[in-house]
């Protein structure tokens, strides 16, 4: 499990647009950044990924689209906390 913690845009301002993300492994404390399609290999392959405010955790889940990309799903609404989050 890992939590993305920024994100880096290219093109637009929608969930579409999110090229590349910044991650932290609770775990191990280990850090990283990926590409948007690495995100959605690892989260398709491997595990979860999630959004926290500290409180609460939301997933973050994978849209099939052209090209595919990544989305936080809570209470049964597709929701904007990854672009809430900082860019860089």
């Amino acid at each position: 499990m890992v939590y993305i913690t920024a994100r880096h845009m290219e093109g637009g301002f929608r969930h579409e647009h999110i090229a590349r993300v910044r991650w932290r492994n609770p775990g191990d404390g280990a850090t990283g950044e990926n590409s948007r399609q690495e995100m959605v290999d690892w989260i398709n392959n491997k595990g979860e990924a999630y959004v926290t405010d500290g409180q609460r955790q939301i997933r973050v889940h994978v849209v099939r689209a052209t090209p595919p990309y990544i989305q936080t799903y809570a209470d049964g609404v597709w929701t904007d906390n990854l672009l809430a989050l900082p860019t860089f």
